[in-house]
């Protein structure tokens, strides 16, 4: 045989060299350049997106060690509607773990005697840890407290446990008795446990109202009347939507804060400071509340309420954005944009106006994600990590009733 080597196989063997020689080249170049190989082939893909997104937040804002969620914008601060909503995304995403790990420090740190929930904890004056009672720390938060129990009623149906059930009782049960303010013989959710021994008008937060919730901690709290608290929750939001409160008109949309006479139930501007009407940092989450009890429970208030919020459909519509605080009367108080308030926002347009919803998620949300990472090109503030995840979920429909099968036990 031959020993000679044909030409045809030389000019192979050759361009093989050349392909690998080139690759080469090309990748020694964008590591040298520093610069990132975007894959345009990637196909969008929404569980990608929040699966992601809620890797990157673990890792970004949850002590691992502790399970502590950390507000890095406010000195590493925790509160309890901080663990609520870890708890409430861990349980829609099946992270067993990660809710365990949260709940426990929740319970050792955070859970009062009355069964309820300190909402803010961190570094005191002397530099040691725990409840910040200079700021009032130790008092509850109506809106953390029924986020948590909710957390806990879809655990023991999704994992099978019926010990999250019975904490979840406990809870539910505390809070009627030490959040729920009767007025005129109705029901309603005060924002925290201070509300219902005080004498001064009834603070309360609008944003706090989640009648999904309620709908189910009245299957599992037979003594209460959560049923009523689902109603007189609409009849209260509807209210501080349309009344003026300290304008000369209503915009339509809820406010951050307000105050109920105790005796009367008339609805007035809070005289606290930092408490105001505006629609800002609280209230944007009302619209992804009311959604939220649209899309499980399909109850006509929930759309009608939602159709009212007409004010952010013009606000698209005539400045191609949505800004961060505007007055009770529609007035711009803040003309910057932040990613929460877009979040929270597809609950309405989705509803109101699908066109729009699919404008402001392709435009404005989509964009601040960054598919070869799987995470957000910058990064968000923990607040805005949360309701926009929130927000894309309940778009998405990646949210469902965890809680609506779950076998109670007289």
């Amino acid at each position: 045989m031959s020993s000679s080597i044909s030409r045809p196989f030389i000019f192979r063997l050759l361009a093989i060299l050349l392909i690998v020689v080139a690759a080469g080249a090309t990748t020694y170049a964008v590591l040298a350049s520093n610069k990132k190989v975007v894959d345009q082939n990637i196909v969008f893909a929404p569980h990608t997106l929040l699966e992601g997104t809620w890797d990157s937040y673990k890792t970004e804002y949850i002590e691992a060690s502790t399970g502590r969620t950390l507000d890095k914008q406010q000195n590493d601060i925790t509160t309890s509607e901080g663990q609520s909503y870890t708890m409430l995304r861990a349980v829609w995403v099946s992270d067993k773990t990660t809710f365990d790990t949260s709940w426990g420090w929740t319970k050792e740190q955070l859970q009062r005697q009355d069964k309820l929930f300190s909402w803010r904890w961190g570094q005191k004056a002397d530099k040691t840890y725990g409840i910040l009672t200079d700021v009032n720390g130790q008092n509850s938060a109506s809106d953390a407290d029924g986020d948590i129990a909710l957390a806990l009623l879809m655990a023991a149906d999704r994992w099978q446990d019926a010990t999250y059930l019975n904490e979840a009782k406990a809870i539910i049960s505390s809070m009627y008795e030490n959040e729920v303010v009767t007025v005129a013989g109705v029901p309603y959710l005060a924002s925290n446990n201070l509300e219902k021994q005080s004498s001064s008008p009834i603070v309360m937060n609008p944003s706090y109202l989640a009648p999904y919730a309620y709908r189910e901690f009245a299957k599992v709290d037979t003594k209460h009347n959560w049923t009523a608290v689902v109603d007189s929750s609409y009849t209260f939001l509807a209210k501080s939507m349309s009344e003026n409160l300290d304008k000369s008109k209503s915009d339509g949309m809820p406010p951050d804060w307000v105050l109920m006479d105790r005796t009367t139930g008339a609805l007035s501007a809070p005289t606290t400071s930092g408490l105001t009407t505006n629609y800002s940092f609280d209230a944007m989450r009302t619209p992804w509340r009311i959604g939220l009890d649209y899309k499980w429970n399909k109850d006509t208030r929930s759309k009608d309420l939602l159709e009212k919020m007409s004010f952010l459909t013009d606000q698209w519509k005539n400045n191609g954005a949505l800004y961060s605080t505007y007055a009770h009367d529609g007035t711009i108080v803040k003309k910057d944009e932040v990613a929460e308030s877009y979040g929270t926002a597809l609950a309405y347009y989705d509803v109101a106006n699908p066109t729009v919803a699919d404008e402001v998620y392709n435009q404005k949300i989509k964009t601040l994600y960054d598919q070869n990472t799987n995470a957000w090109k910058q990064d968000l503030t923990y607040y805005a990590s949360n309701w926009v995840w929130f927000g894309i979920a309940l778009h998405e429909d990646q949210l469902p009733n965890l809680a609506a099968d779950l076998k109670v036990t007289k």
